[in-house]
């Protein structure tokens, strides 16, 4: 046996921390990365402004009602705008980001003409799959830390901080809600994981790249609509975004678990049936691109 067959034979491992930084590093390089985590970084200066200029009319923030149950708590303490800018960015712009980098994370490379020399040796399919849905999970938490960060220093500039009022009535010292906010952006990371499997099955159906961002986004929107039609509150507890709010009940003392663990349960779920689906199909195609 030659050489360059022995290094064919052997066994190759599932992970590849060097191959998982490449592939970060490429797409964290990307200007359409680059771009969506500018538009994650701007809602919160938006939101952030947009309530100052609102109190400082002599207005109240609570914008007559609407946006979540913290908006109203701003004006008395920054902090909150971490909790609001987070729950305006889930229920689009945060899984629209992470529909386009999971569904160009297969398709992009096809369309690209790379993707055959990717899964030559040492790389495997398998195990490149796992990369591309690591890096989209990394996507997603920096991201979440993104939006919440940004929402940070604009609240510090914009509102006093201090001791935090939960939603149950109790105070805690500015320390525990700044862990709480980061257990928060954590929470919506893992609300994610469902959306990035869809999004990296969807990439493994099509050479292209720009076809699997749309369709991904195009179901995510779907999904969305039906998740608020009265008439179908049967089945909306088995759809992906139904929990995706329920990390506000880590502003509650005791915290409520159930909502929460319904939610990490459902996105277990998805990410299993989905990605097992894109193993079948990845291991399974034809690539000629």
């Amino acid at each position: 046996m030659s050489q360059a067959e022995a290094v064919l034979r052997r066994p190759r491992p599932l992970w590849s921390l060097g191959l998982l930084r490449n592939e970060i590093g490429t797409t964290f390089r990307r200007w359409r990365t680059l771009a969506l985590l500018a538009v994650l970084a701007g809602v919160p200066i938006l939101v952030g402004i947009a309530v100052k200029i609102e109190t400082g009319d002599g207005g109240s923030s609570g914008g007559g009602g609407g946006g979540p149950a913290f908006i109203s708590q701003i004006t008395n303490n920054g902090l909150f705008l971490v909790f609001t800018s987070l729950a305006m960015t889930l229920p689009f712009f945060l899984p629209m980001s992470i529909g386009v980098i999971a569904g160009d994370s297969i398709a992009g490379e096809a369309n690209a003409g790379t993707l055959r020399y990717l899964l030559v040796a040492p790389a495997g399919r398998t195990r490149l799959l796992l990369v591309k849905y690591a890096t989209t999970m990394t996507f997603c938490l920096v991201g979440t830390l993104v939006v919440a960060l940004s929402a940070l220093v604009t609240g510090a500039l914009l509102f006093p901080l201090g001791d935090v009022t939960l939603l149950s009535g109790t105070s805690v010292p500015f320390t525990e809600g700044l862990l709480r906010a980061l257990a928060i952006a954590c929470v919506v990371a893992l609300s994610l994981i469902g959306v990035a499997a869809i999004g990296l099955f969807i990439s493994t159906l099509t050479n292209s790249g720009i076809a699997a961002m749309a369709t991904t986004v195009g179901l995510l929107i779907t999904v969305q609509i039906l998740d608020t039609i009265p008439q179908l509150d049967a089945i909306q507890p088995y759809l992906f975004p139904h929990y995706w709010l329920s990390f506000a009940d880590l502003l509650r003392d005791p915290v409520y678990w159930d909502q929460l663990q319904k939610n990490f349960g459902l996105q277990a779920l998805y990410a299993v049936v989905f990605g097992s689906a894109a193993w079948a199909r990845f291991t399974t195609r034809d690539i000629t691109a």
